[in-house]
């Protein structure tokens, strides 16, 4: 067995017996080190990092609560020279660590351990309705059932979740003790920034709530936070320009360094991040059109005639940052319609071809059909004229859009309202055509193998399947962006 003196030796690498268990999680090892010589736990390796320090940034979790609640609180003071402290919160975080000393609570001196930060989840989860009525109950029953089974990590990230609010709220409740200076060394504007850039409202929410006052803030370039919401697309975050009232007019009239208005930074291309959340360049086209648009209708009208620093209007920018982005738009349109058409001209020609073919044939005598009389005959002439009238449709839509002059306003609605139109007719058309496809079948064999007509009927289900796996989704979001979405929450109103 190592002695005292022994366990505070380093290897090559400066690191401990003690670091090295504690980055392996040896639980049992680490106790019996920490009850033979109790200073290991204020050892700093070569680095000058505790062993908790150590743990937390190898991210060993488990290891980092038990060190956490035996290390000395003195070197972990944020008030010392010691950087410890610090080091340890920024890994937390970083490893989304949380639950250690995170509630308002604990930082005032009141314990409070994860078991209650648990039965608070629990208890604001249930807190809308108690078991005292059927639908309480239900809820109850649901909430142990989904602790039973395989939902632990839903319960656990909702807990984490809450954790980081109030850490969050924390931080933020020191931001009115610093000045400027201290708020531009610690890197309040690039968090900020970084907080749009990913989405992170939430983030964007608590500072507002605690200190309205950002909102006039600006970084190197001149913008503000609702500024660098619309040059990095970020539309939960500039919905906040509307929560405030008189605010709301001068918020919106500021201009960076490079005089760009806030039209000119919807002019701009949207970064690649948020690009590739979009299916094709044509409704990435669209989309920026649509924030362009948008932001023209609050804005007042004098925006549109002024220049930047490069002497561009905002449509004139506009024009210039997406000049690439509308010729991939075109090619992708051309080549979508030019796909869907062939396909549409096959179902076409075959619909045409099998109205003069029908299924058992003429009666040479009458010149009828001779299952003219059967329902099932009624069925597959009613399947392929819709298919065929439909397969037609889809043709001369896509060679519309083929045809189409691709100017920018294009992209906004029609060309998007023609692809909907054209994939949905071509969908339209090979749904019947199968449904015609199968009543032909069972006309043909209903005499004599009418079983077989079963199974041929539900296989012809297999290409309508693929049609629905691989372009309904195209269809359904070209619907959504065009007719079902906004960009903003709040109807605009025209500043003036």
């Amino acid at each position: 067995m190592m002695g005292k003196e022994e366990l505070e030796m380093k290897n090559d690498m400066g690191e401990t017996a003690f670091s090295i268990a504690t980055i392996n999680e040896s639980r049992k090892m680490v106790e019996d080190m920490v009850e033979k010589n109790s200073n290991l736990l204020t050892l700093k390796n070569r680095y000058g990092a505790i062993p908790v320090v150590v743990a937390s940034l190898f991210s060993a979790k488990e290891m980092v609560r038990y060190l956490y609640q035996i290390t000395p609180k003195e070197i972990l003071n944020p008030e010392t020279e010691d950087r410890s402290g610090a080091t340890l919160l920024t890994s937390l975080i970083a490893d989304g660590i949380f639950g250690i000393k995170i509630s308002n609570r604990e930082l005032e001196g009141e314990k409070i351990s994860k078991g209650e930060l648990r039965r608070d989840l629990e208890s604001n989860t249930m807190q809308h309705q108690r078991p005292s009525d059927v639908r309480g109950s239900l809820m109850n029953f649901i909430w142990k059932l989904t602790k039973r089974f395989e939902f632990k990590h839903i319960h656990d990230a909702k807990l984490q979740h809450d954790q980081a609010v109030e850490l969050l709220k924390c931080i933020f409740k020191e931001i009115p003790k610093l000045s400027n200076q201290q708020l531009e060394t610690i890197g309040l504007d690039k968090a900020i920034y970084d907080a749009i850039k990913h989405g992170m409202f939430e983030f964007i929410d608590e500072i507002i709530e605690l200190h309205p006052e950002i909102i006039w803030r600006k970084d190197k370039k001149g913008r503000t936070l609702f500024a660098n919401a619309i040059v990095l697309r970020q539309e939960k975050i500039f919905n906040h320009v509307f929560r405030l009232g008189e605010k709301q007019r001068i918020t919106l009239l500021r201009h960076d360094i490079f005089r760009n208005n806030f039209l000119h930074l919807a002019a701009k291309l949207s970064p690649p991040s948020r690009l590739d959340h979009i299916s094709g360049a044509a409704l990435q086209m669209q989309r920026e059109l649509q924030w362009f648009e948008e932001l023209r209708r609050i804005l007042p009208p004098k925006f549109e005639e002024e220049l930047n620093e490069n002497n561009r209007t905002p449509a004139s920018l506009f024009s210039h940052e997406h000049k690439e982005l509308m010729k991939e738009g075109e090619k992708w349109m051309k080549n979508n319609a030019a796909s869907c058409m062939v396909v549409a001209t096959l179902i076409s020609a075959v619909m045409f071809t099998s109205a003069f073919t029908v299924p058992g044939g003429i009666d040479e005598k009458t010149g009828s059909p001779i299952f003219l009389r059967s329902n099932a005959f009624l069925v597959f002439v009613i399947a392929n004229s819709l298919s065929l009238f439909s397969s037609s449709t889809s043709v001369l839509v896509f060679l519309g859009v083929l045809t189409s002059h691709y100017a920018e306003k294009d992209f906004l609605q029609s060309l998007p309202a023609k692809s909907i139109l054209g994939l949905f007719t071509l969908f339209f058309s090979i749904v019947t055509m199968m449904v015609a496809f199968g009543s032909a079948i069972f006309i043909t064999l209903q005499e004599r193998l009418a079983w077989v007509s079963i199974p041929v009927i539900i296989l012809s289900t297999v290409p309508i399947a693929f049609f629905t796996l691989l372009q309904f989704p195209l269809l359904i979001e070209m619907l959504v962006s065009t007719y079902c979405c906004r960009i903003f929450d709040i109807p605009q109103t025209k500043l003036k």
